[in-house]
């Protein structure tokens, strides 16, 4: 028993190390640069082109005129279904979706990141909606499409209709700030929480729009697609710059780390 000889084990490492080596280096090369910033990147290229796929799909469709019947049905229905109940809410609603309700969110929230020293965190909020305002001002100017004409609408409209400007807006500022809230949670519940609230108040704020009668349905779906993918691209070229940055200042996950939890353990 004592004489046994190690041919066995060391068969076996002779195998089993060149295959932890590769795993080894396999784990070193996804945090590189192009592994991990690549990565994230990719993720975020994948989820924009998707957006902007459905926004040109709807485009093409709204151009051919193949939505049209849709639209009108839709808020003719709309239309159908008024009260001074559900007028007074949407009012309040789509107010959440207005230039200064949202630049007044982004303000202080981005002020809080400035004071919480988040300040790559500040830029992508900053650089997201800066970036989405005058995206959907070119787009609305290069489609020029006409507001809708089924019912008196119940609040006024200036500028052209497709895409939505709340919608968009909505997405982008909403989405953005709830992902970045998230990121600061260490609970996953919580992030779901906050997704959750975020997505319910984008989809009220479309909802209103159409009751209002200021957007076609084909305006808000463009809108919410083309602002999520323009949301989720900054969002992953935050993930992958901070990847980049730690290369060169390894304090930046440190500063940008989540809160420290402050609930018992399992609350």
């Amino acid at each position: 028993m004592e004489n046994r000889s190690p041919e066995g084990p060391t068969r076996l490492s002779a195998y089993s190390n060149p295959f932890y080596r590769a795993l080894r280096a396999s784990a070193e090369k996804a945090d590189t640069l192009v592994g991990g910033a690549g990565f994230f990147l990719l993720g975020g290229f994948i989820v924009a082109a998707f957006g902007a796929w459905i926004f040109e799909e709807v485009a093409d469709h709204v151009e051919a005129g193949a939505t049209q019947a849709f639209d009108d049905a839709v808020l003719r229905w709309m239309g159908a279904h008024h009260s001074t109940i559900l007028d007074n809410i949407m009012l309040e609603v789509t107010a959440l979706g207005t230039g200064t309700v949202v630049m007044m969110i982004v303000a202080v929230a981005a002020l809080f990141l400035v004071l919480t020293q988040q300040k790559y965190s500040a830029i992508l909020l900053l650089v997201s909606t800066g970036g989405g305002l005058i995206l959907n001002l070119i787009l609305k100017m290069g489609f020029d499409r006409p507001r809708p004409a089924i019912f008196v609408p119940e609040v006024r409209a200036v500028s052209s209709s497709f895409p939505s400007g709340h919608a968009m807006s909505a997405a982008i500022v909403y989405g953005t700030v709830a992902y970045l809230a998230a990121r600061l949670h260490k609970r996953r519940w919580a992030r779901v929480l906050i997704m959750l609230i975020a997505l319910i108040v984008i989809l009220l704020i479309c909802i209103s729009r159409l009751y209002l009668g200021v957007h076609y349905p084909s305006d808000v779906v463009a809108g919410v697609s083309i602002g999520l993918a323009w949301a989720a691209f900054c969002m992953a070229t935050l993930e992958a710059i901070q990847r980049f940055g730690t290369r060169r200042d390894p304090q930046i996950p440190e500063n940008e780390k989540p809160a420290p939890g402050g609930a018992p353990t399992g609350a």
